[in-house]
């Protein structure tokens, strides 16, 4: 398997809903579409770490550095999107020094389309793989039900737990941290 360049199609799977659904490498095409998909998981109020909308420079900056990264298996990410608009991505972090085995997941996906978290989590285990990674890590609000059913599911066990990690609209929340071995 080689390395994951821009807009690299990886494969096309069928969601719950009939939707096709592509996952590739992002695309500087992405920007965007990206940018409204960060604001509008701040404005629902998703359980992620973002609290404030971005600009599109903040925008063009973190993708200028995203998609580097990728290119060069600093990082992976798979982009999803219906009818080439995106709407989610799973990327994963490699760790460095004595850690350089072990990857950090994030995974955030658009409301409407949840259901397609386990194909986006089964990719990103596999070209984790193909850089060598052994386990995968990641932190999930205590609070996130369904992200937590979802890796528990696919594998991922609780080994951790960080209370007071969050503190969302005045509420202290714990998060979990989970892992799987690949």
């Amino acid at each position: 398997m080689e390395t994951l360049k821009e807009g690299t199609f990886i494969r096309r799977f069928r969601a719950r809903d009939g939707a096709e659904v592509t996952l590739r490498a992002p695309m500087w095409s992405d920007l965007d579409d990206m940018l409204e998909f960060i604001n509008s998981l701040v404005e629902e109020g998703a359980e992620i770490l973002a609290t404030e909308k971005k600009t599109r420079e903040e925008e063009a900056d973190w993708l200028a550095q995203h998609l580097s990264a990728v290119e060069k298996d600093r990082k992976i990410a798979i982009a999803a999107d219906v009818d080439g608009r995106f709407i989610g991505q799973v990327e994963v972090r490699p760790q460095g020094g004595y850690s350089h085995h072990v990857g950090v997941l994030g995974l955030a996906i658009r409301d409407g389309y949840r259901g397609i978290g386990t194909e986006l989590m089964k990719e990103a285990e596999v070209q984790s793989r193909r850089l060598g990674l052994e386990m995968l890590t990641l932190d999930v609000f205590a609070t996130n039900s369904r992200a937590r059913r979802l890796y528990e599911k696919l594998g991922y066990r609780a080994v951790g737990r960080v209370p007071k990690a969050i503190l969302k609209d005045g509420d202290y929340k714990d998060s979990v941290i989970m892992t799987k071995d690949l």
